[in-house]
């Protein structure tokens, strides 16, 4: 039973291994990510078109698949709102006073001439005075007509109102004007001007209601003759005319302005069109047709555009995960499910916003948690990735959240997704505890506020203050979704895809975790061990780029099976004989392995990540046990017996490294060890040590499953030798120091 456990355990890994790089499942994982986009922008780019005809009956309801305009309704909102519109009027300013003061100067100079008798003088008033009247309006009516002051129109309305209140004086008053005096008529000059003055200055539309007023206004003026009086009030009221007419232009231009400023009405998405069991009217009918949503003809050109949309999206995201692998990244196909899968989740939020924004108001759409996405690719995967994926977000949010019917994108919600990503990703990318999400979260808040304003400065005129502040504040809401969701799925995706963030890296090297408190009280010397080739792990593997961060932490749990047997290893032996001298060579090798599985087991009873367990179980490799192989072969030559064994029974069972971070933390424990068993190591001892300990692994095809280059060995040699130096600086002799032995206290 043992046997067969690690060949099935074996079995098992090499599937999911050939799962996670197959190139066929990797195909697939895009051909998925083109289903996942073309699924979700096909409700905003391909609306569902109905079968049907005037005078059937519907046999299901019939729901408006998108936000629709109804033209009926918004044009009956139209004219009513025209309808409204008060007549507008014009207010002319005419100067009748002038008028009134030219009459007076005739009556003046003819009634001095005293060639004309009296008869003849009234007679002449009765033609001149209501002609002077009337040329008056006429000249007023010219001159502006040529000015283009008002509109002609306006004018001819003018024209007419005034002909219809044209005031006729009695014919006895013709006869009382020649009998008037010098004196007399300059005293009337100045009432009558005033009084005209004083009624012209109100808004008159009927003449008629403002010459009744004028019998008072002379009857409290300073004339005492009663026939100045009768003569004075029939001036007025023949020269009186209205200010104040109707603008048959203006009035349009206010009913147009009305129009279309009256709103546009829609049929929110999910509203039913046409109930169940319903008659379908041609109101109905036309309505679906004038939005396109009939099925009277075929066109499977949007469908295409759709196709090729998604299409395009898909391989650019191909192309760049390709050329990352030039720059040393790599995705394996469990990651590449993740980021799908992380598209998905904000795919559906975006959808989600879309209905709380269909059935309001379309700054509703600033609700959406826009940074869901790039916070957790980069926090789970790579920046640069998360880089694109915000590109990817903004142009799906300005396609769902669009509410223009005319438009394919709202280019403010791509904007606004665009701001909120980048802002997301500079305050998260290194994220070294959870709080840090928390910030990255507010600071979201803080410049989707800020996009947002600048959206409604940009387009001044289009949003209220109350819309302007529900925008703001659905923004600053937004960011703290965000994080609450961020939050919430870490762990899903740290569990289901066995990915280990910086973030639980960070988790799993507090010293207060259980397994690492009992790697301190119970071996504390190979606690010590592990922090020394942490340090060593970590500064070796950023110097290749790998996750220095993983090989540190791996290395505080890769001897924690050690925990099980401390006695029997070299750095917990203090000032206690050596167990393996007295025991058999075979059992002590036994015991000396049993560490890296033991590590495992006990790591899988702490629910450790998958990624800190390899390392335990992978740090050594296949790699020989020379010094036990030989015990062994010296023991059997002394007992003459022949060996029963071979040196594969004295190796580690494996498996070998199988990524940069296992071989790296492999190096690094075999240098330390190496290094602390040294007295009085110098420069070049530490520097034959590095290379013996790389070259004695390659030549044992340790490296063989792991992508690790000669190149790559060679900076992990050059930054373990630095490292190594500075951390045992004081215990290492320099050169210099070994040239001269009393100058060594100081160098130390």
């Amino acid at each position: 039973m043992t046997s067969k456990e690690p060949s099935t355990r074996n079995l098992l890994d090499s599937m999911i291994a050939g799962w996670k790089n197959s190139r066929m499942t990797r195909y697939g994982m895009f051909a998925l990510l083109f289903v996942v986009l073309y699924v979700s922008l096909a409700p905003n780019l391909l609306p569902q078109r109905f079968d049907i005809q005037v005078g059937t009956v519907s046999d299901s309801d019939i729901i408006a698949p998108m936000q629709i305009p109804n033209n009926k309704t918004t044009l009956q909102a139209q004219e009513a709102a025209a309808e409204q519109v008060e007549s507008v009027y014009a207010i002319v300013s005419m100067r009748r006073e002038t008028v009134i003061s030219q009459m007076l100067d005739r009556i003046e100079s003819l009634n001095q001439d005293d060639q004309i008798t009296n008869a003849d003088k009234a007679q002449i008033y009765s033609e001149e005075i209501p002609q002077r009247a009337q040329n008056s309006i006429a000249n007023f009516i010219r001159n502006n007509r040529e000015a283009g002051k008002y509109s002609d129109k306006m004018l001819d309305e003018m024209q007419k109102t005034i002909g219809e209140q044209t005031y006729s004086i009695p014919e006895e008053t013709f006869l009382k004007i020649p009998r008037l005096s010098t004196s007399e008529i300059q005293d009337m000059r100045q009432v009558a001007t005033s009084i005209m003055s004083r009624l012209m200055s109100d808004q008159i539309t009927d003449a008629q209601s403002a010459r009744a007023k004028v019998a008072e206004l002379v009857s409290t003026s300073s004339l005492s003759s009663r026939t100045a009086r009768e003569v004075v009030q029939e001036l007025v009221r023949a020269t009186l005319t209205a200010n104040k007419f109707y603008d048959e232009e203006a009035t349009r231009a206010a009913k147009v302005e009305a129009r279309e400023n009256t709103p546009t009405v829609y049929i929110q998405q999910g509203e039913v069109l046409v109930p169940k069991g319903e008659k379908i009217t041609q109101e109905m009918y036309t309505l679906l047709d004038e939005n396109d949503l009939l099925k009277n003809d075929v066109n499977y050109w949007p469908q295409l555009g759709l196709v090729l949309f998604a299409f395009l999206i898909t391989l650019g995201l191909y192309m760049y995960l390709r050329q990352s692998i030039h720059q040393g990244r790599t995705y394996n196909n469990a990651q590449l499910f993740m980021l799908i899968v992380i598209f998905a989740i904000g795919v559906i939020c975006l959808h989600l916003v879309r209905i709380l924004q269909m059935g309001n108001s379309p700054y509703f759409g600033f609700l959406v948690p826009a940074a869901i996405v790039v916070m957790l690719i980069t926090l789970l995967l790579d920046i640069q990735l998360a880089y694109i994926s915000s590109i990817i977000m903004s142009i799906l949010a300005s396609i769902i959240l669009n509410m223009s019917q005319h438009e394919l994108f709202d280019y403010q919600f791509g904007f606004f997704t665009l701001v909120v990503s980048f802002t997301a990703i500079q305050c998260i990318h290194r994220a070294s505890q959870r709080s840090t999400i928390l910030k990255a979260g507010i600071m979201s808040c803080f410049f989707g506020a800020i996009a947002v304003l600048t959206l409604v400065l940009l387009n001044d005129g289009e949003w209220t203050r109350i819309s302007m502040m529900y925008a703001v504040g659905f923004a600053c809401i937004g960011g703290l979704i965000t994080t609450v969701l961020v939050l919430g799925l870490m762990p899903f995706f740290e569990t289901t895809f066995g990915i280990l963030s910086a973030l639980k890296l960070v988790e799993l090297s507090n010293p207060n975790h259980p397994l690492l408190r009992k790697l301190l009280i119970e071996t504390p010397g190979t606690y010590h061990h592990s922090v020394m080739v942490g340090n060593l792990s970590e500064a070796a593997a950023e110097a290749i780029g790998a996750d220095g961060l993983l090989c540190r932490v791996g290395s505080y749990y890769h001897d924690i099976g050690k925990t099980k047997r401390p006695g029997y290893f070299i750095e917990n032996q203090n000032n206690i004989g050596n167990p393996h001298d007295s025991i058999d060579p075979k059992l002590s090798k036994s015991i000396i392995i049993a560490h890296a599985r033991d590590g495992v087991e006990m790591q899988k009873e702490y629910k450790l990540p998958k990624p800190i367990r390899d390392i335990a179980e992978q740090h050594h490799g296949t790699t020989f046990l020379h010094y036990f192989y030989h015990k062994a072969l010296k023991l059997a030559e002394e007992q003459e017996i022949e060996p029963d064994f071979t040196e594969n029974d004295f190796r580690y069972p494996g498996p070998k490294a199988q990524t940069k971070e296992a071989a790296v933390v492999g190096i690094a424990d075999s240098v330390e060890a190496a290094v602390r068993s040294l007295s009085k190591p110098t420069v070049e001892q530490v520097e034959t040590m590095i290379e013996k300990i790389i070259k004695g692994r390659v030549d044992d095809n340790q490296f063989n499953e792991c992508d690790l280059t000669m190149k790559e060995l060679d900076v992990v040699a050059r930054t373990l030798k630095e490292a190594v130096m500075g951390i045992f600086h004081s215990r290492i002799e320099y050169p210099e120091d070994i040239k001269k032995p009393d100058q060594k206290e100081n160098k130390a």
